[in-house]
């Protein structure tokens, strides 16, 4: 069948992209899915940074590529031995389809699965091979997805299927900025309640993290040089934002934490400077997850002095509430959120906590039920229900 895809046929074109245009929309051949595949109609693909990423080249595939990851929508058609997934049934594309059977999905580490990760590398399906093609041309696909297209066919263990009345533009979302964000809190720090989450990065990732620290009880700082950036994380549950072109923000933190520093850091950014006040503001016996993409010749000055002061340090690789403004005593500017939540803001965090599927997240669900209602598009009912339902997210960041 034919599709239509935005191609990468070159990485690092001059900037700006808006005249160099480095992704053509072209019209290609799709093959039907082949043993353990599915045809997905894509319905909403998000745009993240490791797309861009692709386009500069910090992370390279082989060209041709079909670009795009984040995506969701409806199974046309699936291939033999399909089991997970029926025609008709909505699903979430998972950027790292996990074989189930090799080391690291043996010992519960699914994100690092060696299958999956070289065919991610390679440009190709779980499986081995190509599916898109115009003649003799080949395209690769883009980390198993390629949503940036009207149709897609990817390895039944790259989607996962979701309550019908879920929003596709919503749950596309749940395909890269919810597991990346979200596991960095639930899976690789695993916050305890009543600690300080500093997220570095007010991007899609940045936002699901502070959203995962609210559901845990946590208290979150964002840090982040755009303005508008602070405001939305500030509005989502952050209690305080730190703009770092103001002052040392690792400074700030700690000031905004009474010199103690944050028990958790997740960088986001992918910027060096970020990582290294990443690992300065943890407090000793703290926990850094660094989940950004710098470029791989970027290099962080870390001094083995602060590691060693912070013994027991570890490592892993929506209504408003009122928003105050004020000046810290070392002139840098820091914005505060009250600390009441609103109904808003509960009722979207409880929805990334679902996707865990964990006891807590069910009790929540029965008690969002009982409020009156959420400004966020969902409904009460229908957020009880993509909260309590029977569907599981399965790939989840490690």
């Amino acid at each position: 069948m034919k599709t239509v895809g935005a191609v990468l046929r070159e990485f690092e074109r001059e900037r700006p992209y808006a005249q160099s245009r480095p992704l053509t929309l072209e019209e290609i051949e799709l093959d039907e899915p082949s043993l353990g595949e599915v045809l997905v109609r894509i319905e909403s693909a998000g745009v993240c940074h490791s797309d861009l990423s692709t386009i500069e080249g910090v992370l390279r595939k082989p060209l041709p590529m079909v670009l795009g990851h984040e995506a969701a929508g409806v199974v046309e058609r699936v291939g033999p031995g399909v089991s997970r997934v029926a025609a008709g049934d909505h699903v979430v594309f998972s950027f790292v389809p996990n074989c189930g059977r090799c080391v690291q999905c043996s010992s519960g580490r699914p994100a690092l699965c060696e299958p999956g990760n070289r065919a991610n590398a390679t440009g190709m399906l779980l499986r081995d091979g190509r599916r898109l093609h115009y003649g003799d041309e080949v395209f690769s696909h883009h980390l198993g997805v390629s949503g940036f297209a009207s149709y897609a066919v990817s390895a039944e263990e790259s989607v996962v299927r979701i309550p019908d009345d879920v929003p596709l533009e919503i749950a596309a979302v749940f395909g890269c900025a919810a597991l990346t964000g979200l596991g960095a809190v639930f899976e690789a720090a695993r916050v305890a309640p009543g600690t300080t989450v500093a997220v570095f990065g007010g991007g899609g990732v940045g936002l699901m993290a502070i959203l995962g620290a609210g559901v845990v009880g946590a208290s979150a700082i964002v840090v982040d040089p755009v303005a508008h950036k602070r405001d939305v994380a500030l509005s989502l549950g952050a209690r305080a934002a730190v703009d770092p072109t103001t002052g040392d923000a690792s400074a700030q933190i700690k000031e905004l934490t009474g010199g103690r520093g944050a028990e958790y850091a997740i960088e986001a950014s992918g910027v060096v400077r970020a990582f290294e006040d990443a690992i300065d503001c943890t407090a000793p016996g703290g926990t850094v997850v660094a989940v950004g993409l710098p470029r791989g010749t970027a290099r962080a000055q870390v001094s083995p002095a602060a590691i060693g002061r912070c013994a027991g340090r570890s490592w892993a690789r929506r209504s408003r509430s009122a928003t105050s403004h004020v000046t810290s005593s070392s002139g840098a500017a820091v914005s505060f959120r009250s600390s009441a939540s609103s109904a808003a803001t509960s009722a979207w965090t409880a929805s990334t906590k679902r996707w865990t599927h964990s006891r807590r997240a069910r009790r929540f669900a029965r008690s969002c039920y009982r409020k009156a209602e959420f400004d966020v598009g969902l409904g009460a009912g229908r957020l009880a229900r993509l909260l309590a339902g029977d569907a599981v997210m399965t790939k989840r960041a490690t």
